[in-house]
């Protein structure tokens, strides 16, 4: 590859970032238009709103499903294709499903046009980290990860909150109508800023699957799947949290979203630059802070200013610790580099699934609209014995510790 401009690697970096962006509000701004949603395409709404909802609801799961059935599908599909190329197919199928979504009349349609949108949406955060890792060079693969990560972590902070207005001031279609012109952007500057590295024509599909057959793969995978379930148990019912218990008004939840958002951001830059430097010790503390988070949540979160503090806090820490764990996986995946980092985002939207769902389980269980925090405290636990358990058994087979300047980007 032919040195580039730094003017050429900021915006293609930032190209990168945009596509996380975009990705990131589409993916969480349909929590903030769900009512709206519900009113449009829901028959029989207007009778049982909250049936309503819920079906509605059904349209975050289908995304959901779409993430997880495409991250590995398109990783094994791409193994031989310029990661570039690759890239740009992903957002063009991302336009595709995004703009059906916000032109299809009935539910039905616009169910199947979710589920499309999400396909893409693993395989791309993988392919635009493994990208901003070789744009970033040796010994960044923390941060090329980070970066990959941070247009999803500003998302939270000004997509959701302005598209969430947008949609209940416009209508929820004019959300993805311009997500879909976020992707547009994206591609475009992807085209014309992300250099063309070459492709590995000789690289197999099933060689690519054979990352699928390592149990310290699928080990790293419920590390993911299971220790990032309770953060999503906490976000799914903070709205909850902060009128019942907290006793703000509804008024206040988009603030208290907002600062989960700061949390993500700087999280995850801190995450990026440690992960460099420590990668094990960032991982072993990162879960520390964790859990401890979750149980300050839980015994504060009543408390306006503690519910600001700790959800700040749950959200750093778990920013903190994903750019060290995707490279964890990414290593571990050998040759399948492109499906370990796809597997990541997988694996955290199992976790998102499981931690709405159980978060759901104890409150129904009339353990309080606090009882999701300690629950995330056990799943972070269960995560962080996971990890202790992959560490023993590397340094049981003599492996090397987590060395992102050793992992191959190519």
């Amino acid at each position: 590859m032919p040195p580039l401009t730094t003017f050429r690697r900021n915006l293609a970096l930032f190209a990168l970032a945009l596509g996380g962006f975009a990705i990131g509000t589409t993916e969480f701004a349909t929590m903030g238009v769900l009512p709206e949603i519900a009113h449009d395409l829901v028959p029989g709404y207007a009778a049982d709103p909250q049936w309503g909802i819920a079906q509605a609801g059904n349209l975050i799961t289908l995304y959901a499903l779409g993430v997880v059935v495409g991250a590995p599908v398109f990783a094994v599909l791409g193994a031989r294709m310029s990661q570039t190329k690759l890239a740009i197919w992903l957002l063009v199928l991302l336009i595709a499903g995004t703009v059906g979504s916000a032109l299809v009349p009935g539910f039905g349609t616009v169910a199947v046009f979710r589920f499309i949108s999400g396909l893409p949406h693993g395989a791309y955060f993988g392919v635009a980290s493994l990208l901003a890792a070789r744009l970033m060079g040796p010994g960044n693969m923390g941060k090329g990860i980070a970066l990959a990560m941070s247009g999803l972590t500003v998302a939270n902070v000004i997509g959701v909150p302005l598209s969430t207005v947008l949609g209940q001031q416009l209508g929820w279609r004019w959300v993805y109508a311009l997500v879909a012109v976020l992707f547009a952007a994206t591609l475009l500057l992807v085209a014309l800023y992300v250099p063309r590295f070459p492709g590995s024509p000789e690289r197999s599909p099933l060689r690519e699957l054979s990352a699928l057959g390592s149990a310290r793969v699928w080990v790293m995978v419920a590390v993911l799947s299971i220790g990032f379930g309770g953060f999503f148990a906490v976000y799914s019912y903070i709205a909850e949290v902060t009128t019942r218990e907290a006793g703000l008004g509804a008024g206040m939840v988009p603030w208290v979203i907002a600062t989960m958002g700061v949390g993500m951001v700087l999280g995850n830059i801190l995450g990026g630059i440690l992960t460099d430097r420590s990668p094990i010790g960032t991982a072993i503390w990162g879960f520390v802070l964790f859990i401890s988070s979750f149980v300050l949540y839980s015994l504060f979160a009543a408390h306006p200013v503690g519910l600001f503090a700790f959800a700040f806090l749950v959200s750093l820490a778990s920013s903190i610790l994903l750019p060290g764990l995707q490279a964890r996986l990414i290593r571990m995946s050998s040759e399948a580099r492109l499906l370990g980092a796809a597997l990541n985002h997988a694996a955290g939207n199992v976790a998102n699934s499981l931690g709405a769902w159980l978060g759901g389980l104890v409150i129904a269980g009339g353990f309080g609209y606090l009882a999701p925090g300690w629950l995330g405290a056990v799943l972070a636990g269960a995560g962080f014995v996971l990890l202790l358990v992959s560490l023993a058994v590397q340094r049981r087979d003599g492996g090397k510790s987590l060395d992102t300047a050793g992992i191959p980007v190519g």
